[in-house]
């Protein structure tokens, strides 16, 4: 048999000579189109990318990654939870870290204390990422450690010293005075918060936006409820609240617990919305669905990592420039159905005092 015989035939591996013959270029610019650089013409640039696409030309970023002493890596320290807010910004860093052309290497903690993410940092330098994004929404203080490369914060401020820090909110602030502000323009006289676990950042943000809300309003400020951002947390508030006859609104800081929280009303005969109008936080989609459907609050989780990642890879690759002005993340209010105006009788709450 001929050397050969019975194999498939199959063309060459497409190279960046290929795609500059193909497009009437140089080679360099080739290079320049490939890797974003500036001093392109338009008109060069759409047809390196027409000849790239025509060929199925990919740039070897291993090759790249030798030339520039880069990996084109980013790591990620996260929190090990199957939550929904921590799973779903943590799926779209993804998405933001291959859509800017570089591979993720993901590291939970369980715990969120400072040893514990210094590990983690540690691990991911020892495998040579670029950047690391720490989003770790724990208060527990500062973590021991320096860092060589730029890290990402997002939704909480630096815990440690790194070569460049770049900080990106989360926007929970502003979407937690959202909900109460939605609660006190149908009419109610003051907004009850069961708020998250203490020592998360994510806690502490929407405790603040919360007592915005109410004192631009000179709204009275009930006592705080804590849980622990579960359904049963939400349900074991609901039990208390509902004894209260003053109570006309809560704002819950996590749909679940929001949706314990109803379960626990309607149970002890409260309705919702008709005497107890319920907001709660995340956007998880699943409860448009329940009844009554849950009026929340949803997290840009898109928008804070695809902005994150932007300004992370910038500090990477032009690290002797300033970092883009950070947009702010949106403000999305989702009305559904367990928000109404107050009942027309009710106890009022007491003054607030100064």
């Amino acid at each position: 048999m001929t050397p050969g015989a019975g194999r498939d035939a199959s063309p060459s591996v497409p190279r960046s000579a290929d795609v500059a013959r193909l497009a009437g270029v140089s080679r360099k610019t080739v290079s320049r189109v490939l890797n974003d650089e500036p001093y392109v013409s338009d008109e060069a640039r759409s047809r390196v990318l027409a000849a790239a696409e025509e060929l199925g030309y990919r740039l070897n970023h291993a090759a790249r990654a030798l030339a520039s002493g880069r990996t084109r890596s980013l790591g990620v320290v996260a929190l090990g939870t199957a939550g929904y807010g921590t799973a779903s910004l943590l799926v779209h860093i993804e998405h933001a870290v291959r859509d800017a052309g570089y591979a993720l290497r993901v590291i939970n903690t369980p715990d969120g204390d400072p040893e514990g993410i210094a590990g983690a940092v540690e691990s991911l330098l020892e495998q040579g990422v670029d950047g690391v994004v720490v989003s770790e929404p724990m208060v527990k203080g500062e973590v021991p450690l320096r860092v060589d490369v730029p890290v990402l914060f997002l939704g909480a401020p630096p815990s440690f010293t790194a070569t460049r820090t770049v900080t990106v909110s989360v926007g929970a602030h502003a979407l937690a005075r959202a909900a109460t502000e939605h609660l006190l323009d149908l009419g109610h006289e003051t907004v009850h918060h069961l708020a998250g676990p203490r020592r998360w950042y994510a806690t502490k943000d929407r405790i603040e936006g919360w007592q915005a809300a109410l004192a631009a309003r000179g709204a009275h400020e009930p006592p705080l409820l804590n849980g622990d951002w579960s359904a049963a947390s939400g349900y074991a508030a609901g039990r208390a609240l509902a004894a209260d006859r003053s109570v006309t609104a809560v704002f819950a800081a996590g749909d679940e617990m929001a949706i314990g929280l109803i379960h626990a009303l309607r149970e002890a005969g409260r309705r919702v919305p008709e005497e107890i109008s319920v907001v709660g936080f995340d956007g998880n989609p699943v409860f448009a669905y329940v009844s009554p459907p849950l009026t929340t609050v949803r997290q840009p989780f898109d928008a804070a990592a695809r902005e994150g990642i932007r300004l992370l890879v910038h500090a990477i690759e032009k690290p002797d420039t300033d970092l883009p002005q950070a947009d702010e993340p949106p403000v999305e209010l989702v009305v559904r159905g367990s928000t109404a105006p107050p009942p027309p009788h009710r106890v009022r709450p007491p003054l607030r005092t100064v």
